[in-house]
């Protein structure tokens, strides 16, 4: 029987729109970021502490980098962070390695996004305004190279894939569906797009898969995070005390912690939750490149 505790608000400020947690098995920490104020924080679990560090643009994400630092998909593309202080100040060198929204509708920023097992980093676009079909996702390859692989997304959010990397999933926020594709790991391609699950609560935002192969998404405008069997059907809901979930991902000892990141709503949210678990979630991997 799968266990869930209850949802425990973590003792760190709070965020305007919190986003994007994914565990760091190096250092035993989490990561996550605060969108509009272009912040990354980490916390590590083991004494409680938080540090902070500003990117100088909003951040969608933020994610390990096997040679150090971070990969991040900020507002202009994708960029690389060596080793940051963590001391609360703008964080020197970052570097954006593959411009991305120059060439798309003024106005569009980078959103949500992970890695694969081989390290190959996708994140995908929105427009500030939702304008729907304004976005796109990319890959960002080993090479540094981002190429565009799927058009006429509206938000660009969660995507995670199955523990055999045979499936991806993703979520495109303004169709209200987590969809899924057949996926080939070898060269990192997205095939035969189908609908995984039409989501009526809400509306999904970002996804974490389990060891098992259950999808989780969290709702914006839902005040929850679903547990999807691998069929697609619901096998579980955990009620969230905020309106705006933005994302989850699993981690801690063993990862079996599952972290849910949430939003200003103009009254409550921005806290990090936490909920104790019997589930076993998978890696969060890093963004391996060649240099």
């Amino acid at each position: 029987m799968t266990r869930v505790s209850e949802p425990e608000i973590v003792a760190v400020p709070p965020a305007r729109l919190g986003e994007g947690p994914r565990w760091d098995e190096r250092t035993g920490t989490l990561l996550w970021v605060d969108i509009p104020r272009g912040l990354v924080r980490r916390l590590d679990p083991s004494d409680g502490s938080h540090a902070v560090i500003g990117v100088g643009q909003p951040v969608g994400v933020a994610v390990p980098r096997a040679a150090g630092g971070l990969a991040l998909a900020v507002r202009d593309g994708f960029a690389l962070l060596d080793e940051p202080a963590w001391d609360g100040a703008a964080a020197d060198g970052l570097k954006v390695v593959a411009p991305v929204t120059a060439a798309e509708r003024p106005g569009n920023r980078m959103n949500d996004g992970a890695c694969d097992r081989v390290g190959r980093f996708f994140a995908g676009t929105k427009a500030e305004d939702d304008t729907p079909g304004a976005g796109a996702l990319y890959r960002l390859g080993p090479d540094r190279r981002a190429e565009r692989v799927l058009d006429g997304v509206g938000i660009s959010n969660g995507i995670a894939w199955s523990p055999d990397e045979r499936l991806c999933y993703y979520v495109d926020t303004l169709t209200r569906r987590v969809d899924v594709f057949d996926y080939d790991p070898a060269v990192g391609r997205l095939a035969g797009r189908r609908t995984f699950a039409e989501i009526t609560r809400g509306m999904p935002d970002g996804i974490t898969v389990d060891a098992r192969g259950h999808v989780w998404v969290a709702l914006w405008d839902g005040g929850a995070v679903l547990r999807l069997r691998p069929d697609g059907r619901l096998d579980l809901t955990v009620e969230i005390p905020v309106r705006n979930v933005t994302s989850c991902a699993f981690g801690g000892p063993g990862l079996t912690d599952l972290y849910v990141t949430t939003a200003w709503d103009g009254t409550a949210g921005g806290e990090l939750l936490r909920c104790r678990t019997s589930v076993e979630g998978g890696p969060a991997n890093p963004y391996r490149d060649a240099a």
